[in-house]
């Protein structure tokens, strides 16, 4: 296939993903995910919205000086304090890209942007050009273009392309298109706008209408070879096209797309748990790819077809996309060399103190579970990584008592900064009754928005991954725990969370764009 017939990957995880509301990641979990975006592949990360905020700027920053074989990109709005800040967080990256954007429907430019189509022209020109000033590689977006004007479509992009951007997005920002609609805009500007040529043709769909996959496909035929996307279809309101469904459609039907993309699709599974467990979004069992249903066959016509021949009822094998890859079971026998190399095999990139600590963890792990999964190395990861940050809580014993007919109560002790506290409380479960007794000690005034439980792998024995999802004043906060006591998991999460509270959590990045 000639360059032309690639598609470019460009993943909005850290920056769109991050807009779903409890989504919100530190720089250490957005670097961490990074880094297994770097080893699937993908071309582009939009690491944040550098301007947003200190933490967004920093986590920006920390992607950009770490990554060196995707491009890194941050969002600026088409204004020179956004675009500066941008190039300011990309300084040292191996391949940086500053993605500015506009609103270019009559609806945005009316009652949002409050600008008549020749200012907002203008200052899509300007932010361009000063993004290129400061930056070789420049993406423009028409925000909301899917409800926007054909022809001040081909207008802007046409002065858009003259002023130096290499890439041009045409998002459905609130995914409000049909796919067969979609493909004729973008075949329409592909051969109207005179200097098309000239840039890479992007679409960035939301799936309001679970059509985000299904207009992306529709757009790559029509000529668009960048697909932004989202681990897992995260991202605001109902999320963004899935990569892993994006990928594979098109490995699948190269037949009929004839086009193909760089992605290593062994690592899709792996990317998938991280960002699920770093978010606390879990995975719907039926969900395509990813899900744990997605490879599961239980009509007895199905099974018996598989066993005759796979692909009777599958198009695309488990293994291509991670599924039951890893032949190595760690245990309790297995040494440093292994438990690195191991973490390595998984992109978990860990040294000193931070590796000595997860390894004192996975031996403990060790004692309680005979055999340690891939997944359960990863909650061990995030688990260990939380409590290496300031800790102003720490769990120092918990007792929990239930039993039929009675009330259930939690008695445990709390070091704050080093000073042992102790309280006991009693609630609707065992799990009720911990967060009682912490908050007696805490009083933290937040309130709980989520609790969510996994277990990590199969068996009694099994991890149980727990996420609590904290707010206060406007912010936001994830705390996740992994334990073989699911209760013990749950005060962990509870007190990461309040952990991350303490040491100001940035609020959550409600920004506008594509």
């Amino acid at each position: 296939m000639s360059s032309n017939d690639r598609v470019i990957i460009f993943d909005t995880t850290l920056r769109d993903g991050e807009q779903s509301p409890g989504a919100s990641m530190t720089g250490e979990e957005k670097l961490r995910i990074a880094r297994a975006l770097e080893r699937l592949k993908v071309d582009v990360i939009e690491a944040g919205f550098a301007i947003a905020s200190p933490g967004d700027f920093a986590a920006v920053k920390l992607v950009a000086d770490n990554i060196k074989d995707s491009t890194v990109c941050s969002l600026a709005r088409a204004v020179d304090a956004d675009i500066e800040r941008a190039a300011e967080a990309l300084a040292g990256a191996n391949s940086g890209r500053i993605h500015t954007f506009i609103a270019t429907s009559p609806i945005h430019m009316q009652y949002k942007l409050r600008m008549q189509p020749d200012q907002v022209v203008e200052q899509a020109v300007r932010a361009v050009k000063k993004a290129r000033s400061l930056c070789a590689d420049v993406e423009f977006s028409c925000e909301d273009a899917g409800r926007s004007e054909i022809d001040f479509l081909c207008r802007i992009i046409e002065a858009a392309i003259d002023a130096g951007a290499r890439t041009i997005n045409i998002p459905d920002t609130v995914g409000y298109a049909i796919p067969h609609q979609y493909a004729e805009t973008i075949r329409q500007l592909l051969e109207r706008i005179p200097n098309a040529d000239k840039a890479v043709f992007s679409v960035h769909c939301h799936n309001d209408l679970g059509l985000a996959v299904a207009n992306s496909l529709a757009a790559v035929v029509a000529g668009a070879r960048q697909v932004e996307c989202t681990i897992n279809g995260l991202g605001e309101r109902a999320g963004n096209a899935a990569l892993e469904e994006i990928v594979m459609a098109i490995k699948t039907r190269q037949d009929l797309l004839n086009v193909h993309t760089r992605i290593e699709t062994e690592h899709i599974l792996a990317a998938s748990r991280l960002v699920s467990g770093i978010t606390g979004f879990p995975v719907q069992p039926n969900k395509a790819i990813v899900g744990a249903n997605a490879f599961a066959h239980e009509s007895g016509i199905h099974q018996d077809g598989v066993l005759k021949h796979r692909e009777t009822y599958e198009i695309m094998s488990a293994q291509s996309v991670g599924w039951n890859a890893n032949k190595m079971v760690m245990g309790k026998h297995s040494g440093r060399a292994a438990f690195r190399s191991r973490l390595d095999e998984l992109g978990i990139v860990l040294e000193g103190d931070e590796l000595n600590a997860a390894f004192a963890r996975f031996k403990e792990l060790a004692d309680k579970k005979h055999e340690i999964f891939d997944e359960d190395l990863q909650a061990l990861v995030s688990d260990t990584l939380a409590n290496e940050a300031p800790e102003h809580f720490k769990l120092a014993s918990l007792e929990v008592a239930s039993k039929t007919g009675t009330i259930p109560e939690a008695k445990l002790v709390l070091s704050v900064d080093g000073v042992e506290r102790s309280a006991q409380a009693q609630g609707s479960g065992p799990v009720d009754a911990t967060f009682k007794a912490i908050e007696a000690v805490a009083e933290s005034g937040a309130t709980l928005q989520l609790y969510s439980v996994n277990a990590i792998t199969q068996g009694t024995d099994s991890q149980g991954e727990v996420t609590v999802r904290l707010e206060k004043g406007g912010r936001i906060v994830n705390g996740n725990g992994a334990d073989t006591d699911i209760v013990v998991a749950s005060a962990k999460a509870y007190l990461n969370a309040l952990n991350l509270m303490q040491v100001g959590a940035k609020a959550h990045p409600q920004v506008e764009g594509v």
